[in-house]
Protein backbone atom coordinates (compact mmCIF):
# COMPACT_ATOMS: atom_id res chain seq x y z
CA UNK A 1 0.00 0.00 0.00
CA UNK A 2 1.42 3.36 -0.88
CA UNK A 3 1.99 6.08 1.63
CA UNK A 4 -0.60 8.43 0.09
CA UNK A 5 -3.35 5.77 0.25
CA UNK A 6 -2.53 5.09 3.89
CA UNK A 7 -2.64 8.82 4.65
CA UNK A 8 -5.99 9.13 2.84
CA UNK A 9 -7.47 6.21 4.79
CA UNK A 10 -6.16 7.62 8.06
CA UNK A 11 -7.62 11.05 7.27
CA UNK A 12 -10.99 9.55 6.32
CA UNK A 13 -11.27 7.44 9.46
CA UNK A 14 -10.31 10.37 11.68
CA UNK A 15 -13.03 12.51 10.12
CA UNK A 16 -15.60 9.76 10.70
CA UNK A 17 -14.40 9.31 14.27
CA UNK A 18 -15.00 13.02 14.88
CA UNK A 19 -18.62 12.64 13.81
CA UNK A 20 -19.06 9.57 15.99
CA UNK A 21 -17.78 11.46 19.04
CA UNK A 22 -20.49 14.07 18.58
CA UNK A 23 -23.10 11.33 18.17
CA UNK A 24 -22.07 9.77 21.47
CA UNK A 25 -22.93 13.01 23.31
CA UNK A 26 -26.64 12.43 22.61
CA UNK A 27 -28.52 10.73 25.42
CA UNK A 28 -31.74 8.76 25.46
CA UNK A 29 -32.86 10.33 28.73
CA UNK A 30 -34.78 13.52 29.37
CA UNK A 31 -32.12 15.01 31.62
CA UNK A 32 -28.57 14.13 32.51
CA UNK A 33 -29.71 13.39 36.06
CA UNK A 34 -32.19 10.70 34.92
CA UNK A 35 -31.34 7.35 36.41
CA UNK A 36 -29.58 8.87 39.40
CA UNK A 37 -31.11 6.46 41.89
CA UNK A 38 -28.33 6.82 44.45
CA UNK A 39 -29.04 10.53 44.89
CA UNK A 40 -32.80 9.89 45.02
CA UNK A 41 -32.36 7.25 47.72
CA UNK A 42 -30.07 9.54 49.67
CA UNK A 43 -32.72 12.27 49.63
CA UNK A 44 -35.36 9.81 50.82
CA UNK A 45 -33.23 8.98 53.83
CA UNK A 46 -32.82 12.64 54.86
CA UNK A 47 -34.26 13.13 58.34
CA UNK A 48 -35.97 16.51 57.87
CA UNK A 49 -35.60 17.95 54.36
CA UNK A 50 -38.27 20.63 54.81
CA UNK A 51 -38.10 24.17 56.09
CA UNK A 52 -39.37 24.29 59.70
CA UNK A 53 -41.71 27.14 58.78
CA UNK A 54 -43.56 24.78 56.42
CA UNK A 55 -45.17 23.09 59.42
CA UNK A 56 -47.05 26.29 60.40
CA UNK A 57 -50.72 25.58 59.72
CA UNK A 58 -52.03 28.73 61.41
CA UNK A 59 -52.12 31.07 58.43
CA UNK A 60 -53.33 34.51 59.33
CA UNK A 61 -56.14 35.98 57.27
CA UNK A 62 -59.01 38.42 57.35
CA UNK A 63 -62.29 36.52 57.08
CA UNK A 64 -64.50 39.54 56.38
CA UNK A 65 -62.26 40.66 53.54
CA UNK A 66 -62.24 37.15 52.07
CA UNK A 67 -66.06 37.02 52.16
CA UNK A 68 -66.25 40.39 50.40
CA UNK A 69 -63.94 39.20 47.64
CA UNK A 70 -66.01 36.06 47.12
CA UNK A 71 -69.21 38.10 47.01
CA UNK A 72 -67.71 40.43 44.39
CA UNK A 73 -66.73 37.41 42.34
CA UNK A 74 -70.15 35.76 42.58
CA UNK A 75 -72.19 38.92 42.05
CA UNK A 76 -70.23 41.39 39.90
CA UNK A 77 -71.34 45.00 39.56
CA UNK A 78 -74.12 45.62 37.07
CA UNK A 79 -73.14 46.46 33.48
CA UNK A 80 -74.92 49.84 33.56
CA UNK A 81 -72.84 51.08 36.49
CA UNK A 82 -69.64 49.91 34.86
CA UNK A 83 -70.40 51.60 31.54
CA UNK A 84 -71.03 55.11 32.86
CA UNK A 85 -68.42 57.71 32.03
CA UNK A 86 -67.64 61.08 33.55
CA UNK A 87 -66.56 64.09 31.53
CA UNK A 88 -63.46 65.62 33.02
CA UNK A 89 -63.09 68.71 30.88
CA UNK A 90 -65.03 71.29 28.87
CA UNK A 91 -66.54 70.17 25.62
CA UNK A 92 -64.83 71.56 22.54
CA UNK A 93 -66.74 72.10 19.35
CA UNK A 94 -65.07 72.64 16.04
CA UNK A 95 -66.86 74.04 13.10
CA UNK A 96 -67.57 77.17 11.13
CA UNK A 97 -69.60 79.92 12.78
Amino acid sequence: MSRSKLLLILLGTSMLAGCAADYLNNYDTITLAAGDSQKANQLLQTVDPYNPAANNTKIEGDGARSVAVVQKYKYPASASAASTTANAGPSVTTGAN
